[in-house]
């Protein structure tokens, strides 16, 4: 199945991020029934991984990378780029986590058997944010999934030179204007 086959997914248009610390997070994964791979685990347990202390709301979009001018794929670095050209910056890495415990109605995908090594399953949504760090070895951030009826909250890596499908989706938080409060 093609990507752009898949309907596109709702987000909230805002997500409240931060109050929260990651043990909290955690918890509130567990008690609602996310799962996370190990990719995720090594995030979460990762010291450079931190949250917010005080609450904040960001505002996200979800663009595919066919939407930001992209017809034959992109670099996540390329893609970053094209984004902040359209008012759209990275996530904090903590978007992620609040994203899944919020967007819980993420469409289930149509065959979650399938392996998808070096590409984004279908109806995943990538996070985008800025990786921990340059190694291979360091999972480079999140992304959502739901398969047979079971939500995942999944980290994954990836190489510089990775090129990401057309119909990849990416979140995004817009950036502020100069003259917002």
């Amino acid at each position: 199945m093609d990507h752009a086959d898949t309907p596109r997914p709702s987000i909230p248009s805002e997500l409240r991020i931060g109050g929260m610390a990651k043990a909290e997070l955690l918890a509130a994964l567990s008690e609602h029934e996310i799962q996370l791979n190990e990719a995720a685990k090594a995030l979460f347990a990762d010291p450079r991984f931190t949250t917010l202390g005080e609450e904040r709301v960001v505002e996200l979009a979800a663009v595919s990378v066919a939407e930001l001018g992209f017809g034959d794929g992109a670099t996540y670095g390329e893609i970053v780029r094209r984004a902040l050209g359209v008012g759209l910056v990275e996530c904090p890495l903590e978007v992620g986590p609040h994203l899944r415990l919020k967007f819980r109605a993420q469409a289930d995908s149509a065959d979650g058997r399938s392996l998808t090594h070096g590409r984004a399953p279908p109806g995943s949504l990538v996070v985008a944010s800025p990786p921990l760090d340059a190694s291979d070895e360091t999972p480079k951030g999140f992304y959502l999934r739901h398969v047979d009826r079971v939500l995942w909250l999944r980290g994954y890596w990836s190489s510089p030179d990775h090129v990401l499908s057309p119909g990849d989706v990416l979140v995004f938080s817009k950036a502020l204007s100069d003259n917002a409060a």
